[in-house]
């Protein structure tokens, strides 16, 4: 474990998977993590491997559709050290025929994956904005480039965030802040993907899986990382993370 560093990192959206690998990643790196999700109690498991390993980590009950929570979480996330990256990882994705679609679905999702996202990078940029520096990642999709059938709710969120992450790249960029996008066009290995292959393909299909068919968490925390560690006069704003094996 690296030296400490004087400075947080924010992950809304710490799940057990990406968001977790990602506050691992820069747990490892000596960075002070803050992770948020909505049932803070379900990130114990996470704060005790990443302190087991000489980490710091800081978890925190989060509904970031919630203006004043975010607002609050990115205040105590800077408040002793400088906030110098903030990954929005919230997901949302649901599957739904367009006459299923309820308003009630619809708008949820919105403001889960694109509303709770703009409320984020704005409140990290408040901060960074000060010193004039840092770093904000957002987690994308597939169908943030484009709907599938069943997406409609999905796909209109996920487009929104990435809209709304190239009007902060592109307003914040010239402050020395770096926002970047990045698209995850693939399944990740998580038990849900695979109850969903099993589901839909039988059980032995997981048994013909060819080896790194599905994106490790690791790796695509590692990318962030690497993110994070761009000259800016190469600054990235889109990277689309699939593996080799991935039709596109």
């Amino acid at each position: 474990m690296p030296a400490s560093r004087k400075a947080a990192v924010a992950v809304v959206g710490a799940g057990d998977f990406i968001g977790g690998a990602i506050a691992e990643r820069f747990a490892a790196e000596g960075y002070r993590v803050f992770g948020g999700r909505r049932n803070g109690d379900k990130l114990a498991p996470l704060k005790h491997k990443i302190e087991a390993a000489g980490g710091r980590f800081e978890a925190r009950t989060l509904d970031a559709r919630q203006e004043d929570q975010v607002a609050a979480f990115m205040a105590e996330a800077d408040a002793d050290q400088p906030l110098d990256v903030m990954i929005f990882n919230v997901g949302a994705n649901v599957n739904f025929p367009i006459l299923d679609t309820t308003e009630r679905v619809f708008r949820k999702v919105w403001e889960m994956a694109c509303e709770a996202g703009f409320l984020s990078g704005r409140e990290a940029a408040r901060r960074m904005l000060e010193r004039g520096s840092g770093s904000i990642f957002f987690t994308g999709a597939t169908a943030s480039m484009r709907g599938n059938p069943g997406y409609a709710a999905f796909a209109s969120a996920k487009a929104g965030l990435r809209a709304v992450a190239q009007t902060m790249a592109r307003e914040l960029g010239p402050k020395n802040i770096h926002v970047a996008h990045l698209i995850i066009d693939a399944g990740v290995d998580t038990a849900f993907v695979r109850e969903r292959i099993a589901a839909a393909r039988g059980a032995g299909a997981l048994e013909g899986l060819p080896p790194d068919t599905l994106m490790d968490p690791a790796s695509i925390a590692q990318a962030y990382w690497m993110l994070h560690q761009q000259a800016r006069d190469a600054w990235t704003f889109e990277l689309d993370l699939r593996p080799y094996g991935e039709t596109w």
